[in-house]
């Protein structure tokens, strides 16, 4: 499975736990080949946010379940609630396997890069050397990293889950002072870098 999508909600105030029960229940009337797999509620950044991160097993499964969502009159059943809503294709990076569903958090950053228009070449030769040293168990695992095939390009977006913030900043300060991290010639590549924290929602493939 390479091609995913990040659904980004932006709920009224206080709202995230009445509309959770029901996008529970809608995101399992998903077609063939389509896979939740991760669900969660922003931490630290844009509050009230909800990101929803699925798998499809190929191009014509993502196409049918997008003509379904737009077609729908409320195809999450949380419309009520939703101030704005956006909807981001990506390819994942060619060498990486995403982890596993299971307990890897529960603190999971997404950063998304806005790159240079030349930037996503340099940028996956960089990923490609740097990710095994900057994952190995010394530091923390990545859970993917993925490459916009809509909107804004290019850019990227890579999940991390951290077992508490201490652990986020502690590995985050080691990698860079023993030199595995960031990948090396990464800095001429950016344009702009955005940082949400997120918990998982209680019924989240990744936890």
């Amino acid at each position: 499975m390479h091609l995913y999508e990040l659904i980004r909600y932006t709920l009224r105030v206080r709202t995230p736990a009445q509309a959770l029960p029901r996008l529970r229940a809608t995101l399992q009337e998903a077609g063939e080949g389509v896979r939740l797999m991760g669900c969660w509620v922003s931490e630290i950044g844009p509050q009230n946010t909800v990101a929803v991160l699925r798998g499809f097993r190929d191009s014509q499964a993502r196409q049918a379940e997008r003509e379904r969502v737009l077609l729908a009159l409320d195809a999450f059943g949380i419309g009520e609630f939703v101030m704005d809503q956006q909807i981001d294709d990506y390819s994942l990076f060619p060498f990486l396997e995403p982890l596993a569903p299971g307990a890897h958090g529960p603190f999971y950053e997404l950063r998304e890069y806005n790159l240079v228009p030349s930037g996503l070449v340099p940028t996956l030769a960089g990923w490609r050397k740097a990710v095994g040293p900057r994952t190995a168990a010394t530091y923390s695992p990545v859970y993917a990293a993925f490459y916009a095939t809509s909107g804004r390009l290019p850019r990227y977006l890579h999940i991390w889950p951290y077992a508490s913030l201490e652990q986020r900043l502690e590995v985050r300060t080691r990698a860079v002072q023993d030199g595995v991290w960031p990948p090396e010639n990464s800095a001429p590549q950016l344009r702009e870098m955005h940082s949400v924290v997120y918990l998982p929602a209680e019924f989240s493939p990744l936890r």
